[in-house]
């Protein structure tokens, strides 16, 4: 029978004697494993991230308690799962904390990433959601392709709503004098613009919607809290069960990712000048360590039982943490420089919409050069990248001058007014580099994005950046076959 009720499952175990069940609960310790989470391995064999049950009990508790769930006993808490089970951030939202709150979970259908989440959200409408960045950007994209074809009202109507909305949230957020007057035109807004657009997602009854499992760019964050959906970041790793640090709504900084879970501490391991340095872990929250791999368990907690994350970090003023990079991403040039990928592809996409995906490329080479792929429609049952353009796409190359309405007719750069566009972009990027090293030298179009099926993405669509370097690796050598001198036009010279 492949769907029972709850009357019917409970009474499976009518018949059932409690002894043997009895006896297995009194077994389980709390320092003892309770699960598995395997790593994604992409930096070599993958490892079992052993938790035990009080890693797993202390950490719902104190999540649940950090940002305000509700105890079903007054109200019920829903969620929508749509990330693999395997994940730590699936594990803890879908299951183990809404189990602790008494909530209800309802799972999406298997192709959710593929575009029906957005389906599955209208019909649950949850009480809070975890959207990783790509589902965040997808919302963004679809708004944006949809507010194009509005009339000139809605779209005037649209804009003004959006500058209140992200005036009004900014002083919400920096706490200004004015933080506790809301502006009568934010009021008009909400009713006209913001409750239709919610209702839209799915998300009316939504008062958390949160952005975690990989980086997100300030455009995306902006867009969302200009339409008055604040994007509540966590940052953490199956090592610490999940969550570290939350952003909530009394402590909110747009491009950080809040502060830490009471009970848990972060320190700063050699930090350098600019108050930067790897960020580290303590409390019950830490894992027990690697099934089978005393060396690796090792490498990851110190004597003092610091759990070292590898992703390098800043606290500002306040105690809110800033993700700078990653040490193992951190491109390191053949001139010696240190160089965060992230904050240079989040630019060029920026700068350029029309991009969906942009890596840098240049650890131990003598210039940086990039890899690009273009907005594209995708196949609704294998979720696979298609030729077809996404219509925002369409219309950004109307804009250009360009008549493409496939990937085709632009890679390898052979559509000249999209290849000047890009070019220009990147070029408003390289002014704003620190050095000369960071300045991108070279670039292209891949002939498809990258995606979940491909391997160039991870189940939380997080860039793989080893399987793109091996998987690009003609395109790359390309970049690099004969080392262009200062002369030639593809290396332009620093603007003096």
């Amino acid at each position: 029978k492949a769907n029972i009720i709850w009357a019917e499952f409970m009474e499976l175990g009518r018949d059932e004697a409690d002894a043997p069940l009895d006896a297995i609960v009194s077994s389980q310790k709390p320092n003892q494993c309770c699960t598995l989470i395997y790593t994604s391995g992409t930096t070599g064999q993958p490892k079992g991230v052993m938790l035990s049950h009080d890693n797993i009990t202390w950490t719902a508790l104190s999540t649940g308690r950090h940002v305000s769930l509700t105890d079903a006993t007054r109200a019920q808490e829903v969620v929508v799962s749509y990330l693999p089970l395997s994940h730590i951030a699936a594990q803890m939202v879908d299951i183990w904390v809404t189990m602790r709150v008494g909530g209800a979970t309802h799972f999406a259908q298997p192709d959710a990433l593929k575009g029906s989440l957005v389906t599955t959200l209208k019909e649950v409408r949850p009480t809070a959601f975890m959207g990783v960045p790509r589902v965040w950007e997808k919302m963004q994209e679809k708004m944006k392709s949809v507010g194009a074809k509005s009339s000139t009202v809605r779209r005037k109507l649209a804009a003004w709503a959006k500058d209140v909305g992200l005036q009004t949230n900014l002083t919400k957020m920096n706490q200004s004098e004015a933080a506790g007057r809301t502006p009568f035109s934010y009021k008009i807004a909400k009713q006209l613009v913001f409750k239709k657009v919610r209702k839209a997602l799915g998300l009316d009854r939504c008062s958390r919607c949160y952005t975690g499992a990989a980086p997100i760019t300030n455009d995306t964050l902006e867009f969302f809290l200009s339409l008055d959906i604040p994007l509540y970041e966590l940052y953490g790793m199956s090592e610490s069960t999940g969550p570290h640090t939350i952003s909530v709504a009394e402590a909110f900084k747009i491009a950080s990712c809040g502060k830490e879970i009471p009970g848990c501490k972060t320190k700063l391991h050699n930090q350098d000048s600019e108050g930067i340095g790897e960020i580290c872990f303590w409390g019950r929250h830490v894992f027990m360590g690697y099934l089978n791999m005393p060396d690796k368990t090792e490498e990851a907690l110190d004597a003092e039982g610091w759990l070292h994350s590898g992703d390098l970090g800043k606290h500002d003023d306040n105690g809110f943490l800033y993700i700078t990079g990653r040490i193992k991403e951190l491109i390191i040039t053949a001139g010696g420089e240190n160089i965060p990928p992230v904050p240079i592809e989040d630019a060029v996409k920026k700068a350029v919409p029309l991009i969906s995906n942009a890596m840098l490329i240049g650890d131990k080479r003598k210039f940086l050069s990039m890899l690009l792929t273009i907005k594209c429609q995708l196949n609704v049952e294998s979720g696979d990248p298609e030729d077809e353009l996404t219509p925002e796409a369409v219309e950004l190359c109307r804009k250009l001058g360009s008549n493409a309405t496939r990937v085709s007719e632009i890679a390898g750069g052979q559509d000249k007014a999209i290849h000047a566009a890009i070019q220009e972009g990147i070029n408003t990027v390289n002014k704003g580099a620190s050095s000369n090293a960071q300045r991108i030298q070279k670039w292209i179009i891949l002939d498809r994005d990258f995606s979940l099926n491909g391997g160039e993405l991870g189940p939380t669509m997080k860039l793989k950046r080893p399987v793109v370097l091996k998987m690009y690796k003609e395109q790359i050598e390309n970049f690099y076959k004969e080392l262009a001198t200062p002369t030639s036009p593809d290396f332009p010279l620093p603007a003096k």
